[in-house]
C-alpha cells in the first residue's frame, strides 16, 4: 500500500511544531513584541519634537510681529511653551499607547476610548501651558492684566480665557490626530513587515519538507527494486546474494545519508549511482553494461541529493523493458561556464517509447523547480532510434576556487 507525500513528511512537520513549543520559541515572540515599541517610541518622540519646535518658533515669530506694533504679552514665551510640551510628552505617549491597545475592532466600543484619549491630551494642553509660565515665571512682578502666572492660573480657572482654551483644544486635536495617523500607519507597517517575514519562514518551511517528501519517496521504490533484484540471487547464487546484501547496506547508508540533505557532492552522487547500477549488473550480468566515468574537477561541484537516482533507476527499468538484448547505460557530467549539465543515456528496445511522465521523472521536475526554478531545466526524450536521453542542465554550485571549470569537459 503505497504512502502519499503528506503522510511521509507528517513526522518532520510534527517535530518541526513541538521545536515551535519550546520555551525559547514561546519567548521569542514576546522578546519581538517588546522590541518593537522601541521604533514606536523613536516615531512618537520625533514627532513631538518636531510638533514643540513648531509651535515655539510660530509663537515667537508670531510676538515678535505683535511686539513691532507695541501689542505685548499675546503669545507666551518660548521657553513656557517648550516646558509645556515637556508635560504633554508622557501624556502623549500614553495616549497613543491606550490607542494602539484599543485599536478600532469593534467600533462601538474602541471608539469612545479612542475619543476620550483625544479630549483628554487637548484638554489638558492650555493648562500645561499655564504651568509652564508659573515655572519659568513665578516671581516677576507684572501689571494684572499681563500676568500669565498665578494670576493666570485664576483667570483660566474662572473661564476668562475659554476662547483661548477652545481653540487650544482645537489645534490639540489636530496635531494628536496627526500623530495617531502616523503611528497607527507605522504599527500597520510593522505588523505587515513581520506578517511578510512569518510567511517567508513558513514558506521555506513548507518547501524544505516538500523536498524532504520527494527524497523520502525515492527510498521504498529503490528498496524494493533492489530486494527483488537480491531475491533472484538466493536460491542459485548464495555467495553472490550475501555480498548484494553487504553493498545494499552501504546504499541505505549512503541513501539515508543523503536524504537529509538538499545538496551533495556530484563525487557522492556519482558513487551512489555507481553502487545501484553494480547491484543491478550483478542480476543482469549478460545484458547490462555501465559507464559511470567521473572527473575530478566536476565531481566537486554541488548538486541536489539524491537527483540522478531517478533517473538510472528509471533507464535500469525501461532500458530492460520489452527486449532481450543488451542494455548500455552511460552516465555523464560535464560543466561549460556557469552551467552544469548532467546527462543519463540508456538503449531501448527498437520501436519502443519509453516513458515520459513516470514518478521518477516527475520527482526530478518538481525538485528541479523547487530549488532553482527557471534557472534549472530538465528534458527526457529519445536520442536516436533505441536511445534514451534524460539531461539536466542546472547552475554550477562550486566547492572553492579550485573546482572553477571554465571549459567544457565531457565525463566519457
Amino acid at each position: 500500500m503505497s504512502v502519499s507525500p503528506l503522510e511521509r513528511v507528517a513526522p518532520a512537520l510534527a517535530a518541526l511544531v513541538e521545536r515551535a513549543r519550546t520555551p525559547a520559541a514561546q519567548a521569542a515572540p514576546l522578546a519581538e513584541g517588546r522590541t518593537s515599541l522601541l521604533p514606536l517610541l523613536g516615531v512618537l518622540s520625533v514627532f513631538w519634537i518636531y510638533v514643540a519646535l513648531s509651535n515655539v518658533m510660530y509663537a515667537n515669530n508670531m510676538q515678535a510681529s505683535l511686539s513691532s506694533q507695541k501689542i505685548e504679552h499675546v503669545f507666551a514665551p518660548w521657553d513656557a511653551r517648550l516646558l509645556q510640551h515637556l508635560l504633554l510628552y508622557p501624556l502623549f505617549i500614553l495616549c497613543m499607547w491606550v490607542s494602539l491597545r484599543t485599536g478600532w475592532q469593534r467600533l462601538w466600543r474602541a471608539l469612545p476610548i479612542q475619543l476620550l484619549c483625544a479630549l483628554g491630551f487637548a484638554v489638558l494642553a492650555s493648562p500645561a501651558l499655564v504651568i509652564g509660565e508659573i515655572l519659568t515665571n513665578p516671581w516677576h512682578p507684572m501689571p494684572e492684566e499681563e500676568m500669565h502666572g498665578w494670576l493666570g492660573l485664576h483667570k483660566f480657572l474662572t473661564g476668562a480665557e475659554v476662547p483661548t482654551w477652545l481653540a487650544s483644544i482645537t489645534s490639540f486635536l489636530v496635531t494628536y490626530s496627526f500623530g495617531l495617523a502616523l503611528i497607527t500607519g507605522f504599527a500597520f507597517y510593522q505588523r505587515l513587515r513581520d506578517s511578510q517575514l512569518r510567511s517567508a519562514a513558513l514558506e521555506r518551511a513548507l518547501t524544505q519538507a516538500h523536498l524532504a517528501a520527494l527524497r523520502m519517496q525515492l527510498s521504498p521504490h529503490t528498496l524494493f527494486n533492489l530486494l527483488h533484484t537480491i531475491r533472484g540471487q538466493i536460491t542459485w547464487d548464495p555467495p553472490a546474494a550475501q555480498a548484494m546484501v553487504v553493498q545494499l547496506g552501504d546504499l541505505l547508508r549512503r541513501l539515508l545519508s543523503a536524504g537529509e540533505r538538499e545538496f551533495s557532492r556530484l563525487a557522492d552522487e556519482l558513487q551512489f549511482v555507481t553502487l545501484y547500477l553494480e547491484l543491478q549488473q550483478k542480476r543482469f550480468a549478460d545484458r547490462l553494461s555501465i559507464e559511470v566515468p567521473l572527473r575530478e574537477e566536476v565531481a566537486r561541484a554541488w548538486v541536489p541529493s539524491l537527483i540522478l537516482q531517478p533517473l538510472v533507476e528509471n533507464a535500469v527499468v525501461h532500458g530492460l523493458a520489452g527486449h532481450d538484448g543488451p542494455v548500455n547505460i552511460r552516465v555523464q557530467a560535464f560543466a561549460s561556464g556557469e552551467r552544469l549539465t548532467l546527462r543519463v543515456l540508456n538503449t531501448i528496445a527498437s520501436g519502443k517509447t519509453a516513458e515520459h511522465h513516470g514518478i521518477g521523472l516527475a520527482n526530478v521536475r518538481e525538485r528541479l523547480e523547487v530549488q532553482f526554478g527557471e534557472a534549472a531545466t530538465f528534458s527526457a526524450a529519445p536520442a536516436g532510434e533505441r536511445l534514451w536521453l534524460a539531461e539536466i542542465h542546472l547552475p554550477l554550485l562550486r566547492d572553492g576556487p579550485a573546482a572553477t571549470p571554465h571549459v567544457e569537459t565531457d565525463a566519457h
